[in-house]
Parts: structure tokens; sequence; C-alpha cells
């Protein structure tokens, strides 16, 4: 029997468990250096007690920087087979987490699939799923079937949920007062938005929280503090609804940590490229180095289609300055569900602006496999380059489709290579450009 309700416990109790083990040696560290980080809260290790087949993950700023992708079904595209396609090619591209979105149909089979085949982390927005699985309008909903909801995402084996405890009816008139360009972009923070404004009653993941912290502690779920004011252009960055939402994040989160229930916060959004720095800071001291999940930020608002490109800027910047969990942006953000195509492009996007983050922040290992690349390149080991490269597929595509005359150079630059030219002037041989 288990000595130990949650991971945040164990570590406090000085008990080290199979998952702690395991992130230690992927992260290069000691058990006796990573367990204080998981014991006050720094580092999370998002692992239901059900999700049996995990492969178990460390959320920090000082780890290396985790992905999360987002998918699930929507009334328009409502094929779970092709999600769970998506999910498998996903992880096998490097994601390290799941967010099922799912906005239609039958959810339960589906997340349950999830948790019993997929072995990165999930998580789930369970105020979305409250008006699926009742097929109630919002206002029909009860603070008891949100919380209950909660309750079954919990006991499917989630490992993480995302919750907008943040907002009160006090940010009802806040944001009606500072007038944002763009309100609210969160869908789960305007969904309870709406039901405070029809209800007239409290957010119930604010006003029921200690409830729910209790369902968190019982099956080890990580509580994702959602940003219900997240910026969604750049107008909006850093003003008053996103900063007073933050704060109440960070007395949620101690609340939290007094129950041994782990936590991360979900920061922005859109954000000139000139806040971001600042605004993890913030969110660090605020939130007592809890780690930070920021989606993005983007930072430019006029690049439909090429999303993905404006969220890694934005998030290689972020992670370096402190965020842990970067959630993919594909090409199709703002305009269509992704598809698989979509979803590598959001991934491999993502893996680069997490690992120039990691390299910046001096991450154990992090540029070994850099330093690699560099040696093959020198070499002209294609092979080599092959084995380094974040796509390698795409990469020989290229090469295949625009095939050089001379093995030892490329399409590009022929004899004038400056690799093959300096290799062969070191060696002192002569060197035929014509």
């Amino acid at each position: 029997m288990r000595e130990y309700t949650t991971q945040m416990e164990a570590a406090r109790k000085g008990i080290i468990t199979e998952e702690l083990k395991k992130i230690a040696q992927k992260e290069l560290m000691t058990v006796e250096e990573l367990m204080p980080l998981v014991a006050t809260g720094k580092v999370i290790i998002c692992a239901n007690k059900k999700h049996k087949c995990i492969d178990p993950q460390g959320i920090g700023s000082m780890l290396k920087t985790k992905i999360n992708v987002n998918l699930g079904v929507s009334k328009d595209c409502k094929d779970y087979d092709i999600e769970m396609e998506k999910v498998m090619e996903a992880v096998k591209m490097g994601a390290h987490a799941i967010m099922d979105l799912s906005s239609h149909g039958n959810t339960i089979p589906f997340r349950r699939r999830l948790t019993s085949e997929c072995a990165a982390m999930i998580g789930t927005v369970p105020v979305y799923d409250s008006v699926i699985h009742y097929q109630k309008d919002l206002d029909a909903l009860t603070a008891k079937d949100f919380i209950d909801v909660v309750r079954l995402h919990a006991e499917d084996g989630v490992d993480f949920v995302t919750l907008h405890c943040g907002i009160t009816r006090k940010t009802i008139e806040q944001i009606k007062k500072h007038e944002r360009k763009t309100n609210i972009v969160s869908r789960g923070g305007s969904l309870v938005f709406a039901w405070m404004s029809m209800t007239g009653e409290e957010n119930p993941f604010y006003e029921y929280y200690d409830e729910i912290l209790n369902i968190c502690r019982e099956h080890d779920v990580t509580i994702s503090l959602g940003d219900a004011c997240r910026p969604g252009c750049l107008a909006d960055a850093s003003d008053v609804c996103q900063i007073e939402e933050l704060v109440r994040l960070g007395e949620l989160t101690k609340r939290a940590w007094e129950k041994d229930v782990q936590v991360m916060v979900e920061g922005p959004g859109h954000m000139p490229i000139d806040q971001i720095e600042a605004n993890m800071k913030i969110q660090q001291t605020i939130c007592n180095g809890a780690p930070f999940y920021v989606l993005g930020p983007l930072v430019t608002d006029i690049a439909p289609g090429y999303d993905h490109i404006t969220s890694a800027i934005g998030g290689a910047i972020a992670a370096s300055a402190g965020a842990a969990f970067l959630c993919y942006v594909t090409p199709a953000e703002h305009l269509a569900l992704p598809n698989i195509d979509d979803v590598k492009q959001g991934i491999i996007a993502s893996k680069i602006a997490a690992h120039a983050a990691d390299i910046a922040k001096g991450v154990k290992g992090a540029r070994e496999i850099d330093d690699r690349m560099a040696d093959a390149r020198r070499e002209l080991d294609w092979e080599g380059q092959w084995e380094c490269a974040v796509d390698p597929e795409t990469a020989k595509a290229f090469r295949a489709d625009r095939k050089p005359e001379n093995e030892d150079s490329c399409s590009m630059c022929g004899k004038f290579c400056a690799i093959r030219s300096m290799n062969k002037a070191l060696a002192g041989e002569h060197i035929d450009i014509l």
C-alpha cells in the first residue's frame, strides 16, 4: 500500500517514487537534487494513479522544456479515430502531453482510451465536457455538475485538469470597465464568465476550490490553473485583467500546496516580445516558482496560417526566461481544427523553441546534440546529420528532391562548398572548383 497520496507528499516525506527516479535519470540529475524541487512545487510530476501506461515527465523551469499538444473533436470534425491517429503521431514526434479538448460527442470512451493507451501526460478542460456530458445548456448546469465532471475526469485517469479558478464575479466588472480589444479569448474562461453572467452566481471552480483539491489529492491529479484573462491580442497584453487574475492564481497555488496538490500556472497568450521576459519573472514571483505553462506567446497578431512561427518565437523567449511547458500552436490556429500535417508543423516549431531555450538556460545535456550535428556537418556526414536532425525525414526529402552532382556537397554550393574547401585546404589537398 502506498505511503503517500501525491507525488508532492511523497517528496515531502522523503519517499523516492518510481516516477521521480525515472525523471531524475532523464534530466541527468540525482534523486537528491530533484526531490526538494518536487517537495516545494517548483517541479511537478503529472501522473494520475490510474494512468498505468504513462512515461513520467517532470515539468519545471530548471528541467528540459516540455511540449503539450492540444487535440480533440469538434461538431464540425467529429472522427475520434482520426484524433487518435494524431495523438499517436504526436507522441511519436516527441510531444510530452496531450490535452483532449473535445467539444462534441461521447467523450468518455476517447478519454479512457487515451489514459489506457497513451504514454504521454493526459490533460483535459472539464468545463467543456460539462455541457456535453449533461447535454444541458450552460445556464442549466449547477456548480455541483461542474465539480462532478472534475471527479469523473480524475477517475478516468487524467493527469492534469485545466480549471479557470481565477476569475470571479469581480472580473465581470473589470472586463466591462477596461474594454479589452478581444475581451476573453480563453474558451473555458468565456464559458465560466458566461455562466456567472447568466446565473448571478460565483465561479464554482473558485467557490468550491477546497472540494476540487480533495478530488485532485485523492487521485494525484495536477491542477493547471487556467488563465481565463490571457491576452488574445497584443493590445491586451499585461493589462489589469491579466495581472489581477495572476495574483489570484498565486493565492490558489499556495492553497493547493497546503494539501499536497501539484499545480502549474497557465500564461499568455498574445504578447509583444519586449514584455515576455518580465511576465515570466512576475509569474515566478507571484506564484512562488510554480511551473509556468504558456500558449506561445504569439508575438504578432497578423500571421494566420503561420502562427506556429509567431508562437515558436515567443515560446523560445518565454522558456529561456523561465517558462517550463509550451503549448504548441499549429498553422491552423484561429482558422480550423488542425490536421495531421498541421500537428506535425506545430510540434516541430515548439520542439525547436524548447530546445533553443534549454541551450540558453544551460540545461544539462541540451547542447550535446548540436555539437554532434556540427561534427557531422564538418565531416560532410549526411547520415550523421539525419541522426541529429529534429525532423530527419523532411531534411532527407529536401536533399533527395534537389540532388547534387557531387555527394560531398549540396545543390546550393556544389564545389563552392566552404566546408569542402576548408577540409581540403587544411589537409593540404588541391581544391578543384571548375
